[in-house]
C-alpha cells in the first residue's frame, strides 16, 4: 500500500485514500496483464471504478459518446459509494498520487468530457470543478494533459 503524507495547513478535510484491498488488487491485476476485458473486469467487480472508466475511455475513442457517458456514470457513482465508505464527507482532497483513487477520478474526468460532448454544459462544469476541487494533480493529468 502506499503511503502518503498529506498535511492539511488549511484546517480542511484530510485526503481521502480509497483502500487498496484484495478486489481492489485483484481487479487492477486483471486489466493490468490483459487476461480480461475491461467488460469482463466491470461484471465480475463491479464496484472498481477503474474498469468503468476504461470502458468510458475505450467507448469514447470508437465515438460512441452515450456510451462512454453511461459506463463513466456509473464508474463515478460507484466511486462515490467508496469514497463515502472511506470516510468522504462530500469535499475534501482524493489524491491521484494515490493510485486507488484514479478510477474514481478518471471517471469523473470522463464524465465531463462526455457531458460536454452531448450539450449537457452544467453537469460538465460541475464535474470539471469536482475534479479540480478533488485533486489539481488529476485535473491538469485528465483534462489538461
Amino acid at each position: 500500500m502506499t503511503t502518503h503524507s498529506h498535511k492539511n495547513l488549511l484546517g480542511g478535510p484530510d485526503p481521502t485514500l480509497l483502500p487498496e484491498t484484495s478486489e481492489y488488487t485483484d481487479a487492477a491485476g486483471l486489466l493490468a496483464e490483459g487476461s480480461a476485458t475491461a467488460a469482463d473486469v466491470a461484471a465480475r467487480y463491479p464496484t472498481f471504478s477503474l474498469a468503468w472508466a476504461t470502458l468510458a475511455d475505450d467507448a469514447y475513442a470508437g465515438g460512441r459518446v452515450i456510451e462512454s457517458y453511461a459506463y463513466a456514470r456509473t464508474g463515478y457513482h460507484r466511486g462515490l459509494d467508496a469514497l463515502r465508505r472511506s470516510g468522504w464527507k462530500g469535499h475534501g482532497p482524493v489524491p491521484w498520487s494515490h493510485v486507488p483513487n484514479r478510477g474514481f477520478l478518471r471517471c469523473l474526468a470522463a464524465l465531463a468530457r462526455a457531458a460536454g460532448d452531448i450539450g449537457e454544459t452544467d453537469e460538465q462544469e460541475r464535474c470539471r470543478q469536482f475534479l479540480k476541487d478533488s485533486s489539481d494533480e488529476a485535473y491538469t493529468e485528465l483534462l489538461h494533459g
